[in-house]
């Protein structure tokens, strides 16, 4: 196998286990990045520079600068090794140059993705995760990520739906989206028996596999796969968010939604605003709870954004430190405040503010501006071309995490982080193969 091919194989198996597993995600990463770096060095392939290089390292050498300010500098530095899931973009931008490599990667994302959602479905419907003190949190950790990521799954099977050219799936393309559901109702009934640890370790290796074999097989087999996954994908992943009842995520998606709509037809527009109204005016008793204000949850956001506030303009420059959040909540908190340790703050802004400084806060937005207007820039050079789903995935992918991102701290999750990356590194690899094939 040439390192090219191993290269692939690699990326679209970290792709897949990104919504299922951080470790073999992470694990993954390593290999890849070791390919990667032995390719370089063989002058098989080379980095490119993009528009997001200097605002990431300007993010990274000031959230390094601010740990050795924090209160435990040690404690704040080991937090900050998660700076070096940043190195995904840049894999991610050299591997998806190239068309069908691409289309591989991503839906070996969407793979990965109806995993997850098909698990929350199943916790919500079968395992008892259907209120508020329980919420279905798939193969991740905590229910607020396995959200985060359904929301990006879902606007990216979105997003093929909408733009993807083409005949509908064949059959045979939902073969393997249908064993994956299968294996994730094992692991469900495995969970109910009491021994749902060792079959999700087993369904997340046998499904980075799947995706690494699926990869690397025939054009026609891929392309099926491909073509089918996200009629399956978009409506889990819909039905996954609705049960998480996190509304963050909702929000999210709404937004990414939006985003489509107004590339692909804006007159949907008015479908998503009527659906959205029509949901506020009705009610419906399963989301009743959620469509409210004046809950514990809404009120300490609150008390928490103004703790986090305080923390900022006590020390604007370098911050708390990453992650000294929770040691440091304590003496901002607000009497009213519901809880009295916080991690997070639930809000990108202030919590990388609060973190890192305003200076950190500059940067941050910097990177964030600099990856909607390339994504922007490229869903509108592709206009005509197959290619576009992929860049109006990553403008509205970027939109929806970016507006969950003010009611909750998305980005401080590795799940979400990674798949972020992997998003925003589209437009300029689209960019990279129009160059290389111009």
């Amino acid at each position: 196998m040439t390192l090219e091919r191993a290269q692939l194989g690699l990326l679209a198996a970290l792709a897949a286990t990104i919504p299922v597993s951080i470790f073999a995600s992470q694990a993954l990463l390593s290999l890849s990045l070791a390919v990667l770096a032995a390719r370089v060095a063989a002058r098989r392939t080379r980095l490119v520079r993009t528009p997001l290089d200097t605002p990431l390292l300007a993010l990274v050498v000031w959230t390094l600068l601010a740990a050795c300010f924090a209160q435990d500098p040690v404690a704040s530095h080991e937090y900050s090794k998660k700076l070096l899931l940043y190195a995904l973009f840049y894999l991610a931008v050299e591997v998806l140059s190239r068309e069908e490599d691409r289309e591989r990667v991503l839906a070996a994302a969407l793979l990965g993705g109806l995993a997850l959602a098909g698990l929350m479905a199943a916790q919500w419907l079968f395992l008892g995760y259907d209120d508020l003190s329980r919420r279905p949190p798939g193969f991740l950790g905590h229910y607020m990520s396995a959200s985060g990521v359904a929301m990006a799954i879902l606007v990216l099977a979105t997003a093929r739906l909408a733009f993807s050219p083409g005949p509908r799936p064949r059959p045979v393309g939902f073969s393997l989206p249908l064993l994956v559901l299968a294996g994730v109702g094992t692991v469900a009934a495995a969970t109910a028996a009491g021994h749902g640890t060792l079959a999700a370790r087993l369904f997340v290796a046998a499904l980075a596999a799947l995706a690494a074999a699926v990869a690397l097989s025939t054009r026609e087999a891929a392309r099926a796969t491909s073509s089918a996954l996200p009629w399956l994908a978009a409506p889990v992943a819909a039905w996954a968010l609705v049960a998480s009842q996190t509304r963050s995520a909702w929000i999210g998606a709404l937004l990414g939604l939006g985003v489509i709509a107004v590339l692909r037809a804006p007159r949907l527009l008015w479908l998503i605003g009527g659906a959205t109204l029509a949901v506020l005016v009705l009610r419906p008793a399963a989301l009743t709870p959620r469509l409210t204000i004046e809950d514990d949850s809404s009120r300490d956001r609150y008390y928490m954004w103004q703790a986090g506030i305080d923390m900022i303009l006590d020390k604007p420059v370098f911050g708390q430190g990453p992650g000294m959040i929770l040691v440091s909540y304590p003496r901002y908190r607000w009497p009213e405040a519901t809880h009295p340790r916080q991690p997070h703050l639930h809000n990108n802004l202030l919590q990388v503010a609060a973190e890192r400084g305003l200076p950190g806060l500059a940067f941050f937005l910097w990177w964030v501006a600099a990856a909607f207007l390339a994504a922007l820039r490229e869903a509108r050079a592709r206009a005509a071309s197959g290619s576009r789903w992929a860049a109006a995935g990553a403008l509205a992918a970027v939109a929806a995490v970016f507006g969950a991102g003010l009611f909750e701290y998305n980005l401080g999750d590795s799940e979400v982080l990674m798949l972020f990356l992997l998003l925003t590194a589209l437009p300029f690899a689209l960019r990279l193969g129009r160059a290389a094939t111009a």
